[in-house]
């Protein structure tokens, strides 16, 4: 197997000076988590990314030959100045990093920032496909990263149908009604969709995502998954781990720096925050509550510091600048307020700690603050529980951060609130040392159970999952031999009989059932089939008899309604197979009709022996709620009755027990030496269930089935049809 890993950056950054490129470490903890994982997961790989900087032809040509000498498994995407000031600093960091973090207000909706971020995907699409050699597909996973690349999966689906993609967002992904703002969300979804798998840090994110794609596509989920296009795109939790043996046998490295910490700061109590400099991370909130705290516990003066340590980001962007000057004005308030002139409240430092240090920082404080106002994960808090093997320490921690989920050990605050704040900081202060050791070594053993390999491991295996079951459902399609050969078994027999469902199997669904009027094309070949010698069509549906008697009345077919109460034989009358007393169908009707004014764009449909509500209008997201309650409500009124409850496509249906297509079918088949059967729906799988091991049967639309073979759509049908005619 050959790992394709593609990120917006590469693991090294780029700086040039006067004597060439050197390559330095990319920042951030999405290089580093994937570094360590491929360490220490055995798999051939190859890492496409943004080097860092524009190139001339001469310093391209040079990087290209340092990637050859160090033996670096990359590939440089390269992108012009211009356009990846617009991709990055312009749509990535204006318009989705604010939107996806539920800072909806600070997002900028540019078209001309849009178009570069359709560009750089694009840019990224052609490398990908000039640079592997993709004759062995099978063995290739593309495992895409972040935000920066949404669009990357539906553009690489496009062009190599069959391959193993998986998609992995390693920021929150927000609410429908946060995300549905953006005005080209249908394009980023269905971007996202091209993924056979697409993977979140928590369950909310992913939960998110799944409303998200109900709510604006109309895609009904099944347990996480979606049918999309003809495949199965599944959804799925991965909380990222850390290499948490490194981290915890840390403290023999930097033991010396340690001590040179603490010996800075003897007979003070460290309060240690280390981020990038952002909006999401909360870094404002942190001093006005330690300005609070120090404003009414004077017996702390003197006896306590925060060291502040900010990373330089986005420097280009103004809000940036401005949020730095903010934050460095009230360091510059609480120090000429509280400070003395022997002790100085907050250390400030605008600056990239490289590892030694800043584990060096994890094993000196007393306590940790991580208190974003909301974030994907934030490896920062795991990685000062893992590297704390002193069990010392006392971690405050946001509960809008991803990592949350996972450390409910640790002091969880609403970041928002200064009161909340300060009060964590007071308790992590005063936290006896056996409690510290007790939250510690829980959190701990979390960590080293899902550390990073597992992390990479449990997603590598859910996406090779994802392709095999996408292969199965593929290895069922009907292609061309498969259809040559039902045709020659059709003519070759004697007695042949054909079931056909009619919406979703001759006709689109659409959304009022009385607007699917049959083409002309699909009533001539049903005449056509049915007035070959020895041939019975059959159709079978779950509409009202006298819709199919006004649509189909003129044509020498037998026909099946309400999935089997009425059945038709040709030239003859209905026949009545079931009954439904009229007072229980009141009640039915009654409680659904409830439910109507409960989910607006519902409707019920009434048939002789059979009732529905129908929601396929419906908002998808409401209908799941309501939906499910309508259905609790039927099974407690139906219960004791011979009747049942039946979940279809977008559909709630109230039948007789005991009738069903299946049942209905049987009297078709004695003596006949060929028999099909076609449909897309729930109901026409006891259709193919109730048909002998020798039926042929086709369900239309990829999804789990009873039938032997699948087609992608109702076209496909009429294409079968007509084979059957050709002489």
């Amino acid at each position: 197997m050959k790992l394709i890993i593609v990120a917006n950056r590469l693991p090294f950054s780029l700086s040039k000076d006067g004597h060439g490129i050197k390559l330095k470490k990319s920042p951030g903890g999405l290089v580093s988590g994937l570094e360590t994982f491929l360490k220490k997961y055995d798999v051939e790989f190859l890492w496409f990314g943004w080097p860092g900087a524009s190139l001339n032809k001469k310093e391209t040509k040079e990087l290209e030959r340092i990637i050859e000498d160090k033996k670096l498994s990359c590939v440089p995407v390269y992108v012009p100045d211009r356009l990846m000031d617009r991709f990055y600093n312009g749509f990535c960091n204006k318009t989705l990093w604010p939107l996806f973090h539920n800072l909806a207000p600070l997002a900028v909706y540019s078209q001309e920032f849009w178009h570069s971020y359709v560009e750089v995907n694009r840019l990224f699409l052609n490398t990908i496909l000039s640079s592997v050699d993709w004759k062995d597909e099978r063995d290739i996973l593309v495992w895409i990263h972040d935000y920066h690349l949404m669009l990357l999966p539906g553009m690489l689906r496009e062009a190599l149908p069959n391959i193993s993609i998986g998609f992995f967002l390693h920021i929150p992904f927000p609410p429908p009604e946060t995300f549905s703002q953006l005005p080209w969300r249908r394009e980023v979804l269905e971007g996202l969709l091209g993924a056979d798998l697409v993977g979140f840090h928590t369950y909310e994110y992913t939960n998110n995502f799944i409303r998200s794609v109900s709510k604006l596509l109309g895609i009904e989920p099944i347990m996480g998954s979606f049918i999309y296009n003809g495949r199965v795109v599944k959804a799925d939790t991965f909380p990222m781990g850390i290499d948490f043996e490194l981290f915890n046998s840390y403290a023999n490295r930097v033991e010396d720096r340690v001590r040179e910490i603490k010996r800075h700061l003897e007979g003070k109590r460290i309060i240690f925050s280390v981020d990038r400099l952002d909006y999401t991370k909360g870094i404002y909130n942190r001093l006005l509550a330690y300005e609070k705290f120090l404003s009414r516990n004077e017996g702390w003066h003197g006896k306590v510091v925060l060291i502040l340590n900010m990373v330089p980001s986005r420097e280009k962007v103004e809000q940036y600048q401005s949020m730095k000057r903010q934050i460095e004005q009230k360091v510059a308030e609480i120090n000429g307020r509280f400070g003395s002139v022997d002790w100085v409240p907050i250390l400030y430092h605008y600056r990239s700690l490289d590892w030694d240090e800043l584990v060096a920082h994890y094993l000196a404080c007393d306590v940790i603050l991580v208190t974003p106002i909301k974030d994907g994960m934030n490896l920062i808090a795991k990685e000062f529980v893992a590297s704390r093997s002193d069990l010392r320490g006392v971690l405050i921690l946001s509960e809008f951060a991803g990592s949350a989920k996972e450390l409910g050990e640790a002091v969880l605050v609403n970041p928002n609130s200064i009161e909340d704040l300060a009060r964590a900081i007071e308790l992590a202060l005063e936290m006896p040392p056996e409690e510290q050791e007790s939250r510690l070594k829980i959190m701990q053993e979390r960590l080293r159970r899902y550390n990073i390999l597992k992390w990479g491991v449990e997603f590598i295996e859910a996406l090779k999952e994802a392709t095999r079951e996408r292969d199965k459902l593929k290895a069922r399609e009907l292609n061309e031999k498969l259809m040559r050969r039902i045709v020659e078994m059709f003519k070759s027999a004697s007695k042949r009989v054909i079931f056909i469902d009619y919406d979703g199997t001759l006709v689109p669904l659409v959304k009022r059932p009385s607007l699917a009027v049959p083409s002309q094309e699909v009533k001539d070949l049903l005449k056509r089939l049915a007035l070959k010698e020895n041939t019975q069509v059959v159709l079978i549906s779950g509409r009202r008899k006298e819709e199919l008697e006004a649509w189909f009345s003129d044509l020498p077919i037998n026909m099946i309604a309400e999935h089997g109460c009425w059945i038709k034989y040709a030239g003859k009358d209905w026949e009545a197979r079931a009954t439904m007393p009229s007072d229980i169908k009141d009640k039915i009707r009654n409680v659904m009709e409830i439910y109507v004014d409960r989910l607006p764009q519902a409707f019920v449909e009434e048939k002789s022996f059979t009732i529905a509500f129908h929601y396929r209008n419906a908002d998808p997201e409401m209908a799941i709620g309501r939906v499910a309650e309508l259905v609790e409500e039927l099974h407690m009124l139906v219960a004791n009755t011979d009747l049942n409850v039946l979940l279809g496509n977008k559909v709630v249906e109230v039948r007789p027990a005991g009738i069903n297509k299946g049942t209905a079918s049987l009297s078709f088949c004695q003596d006949c030496d060929f028999l099909m059967a076609i449909g897309d729906d729930v109901t026409d799988e006891d259709l193919f269930r109730a048909l002998p091991e020798r039926a042929i049967t086709i369900k239309v639309g990829p999804a789990p089935t009873f039938a032997k073979y699948t087609i992608k759509s109702y076209k496909e049908t009429i294409n079968l049809l007509k084979q059957l005619l050709e002489e």
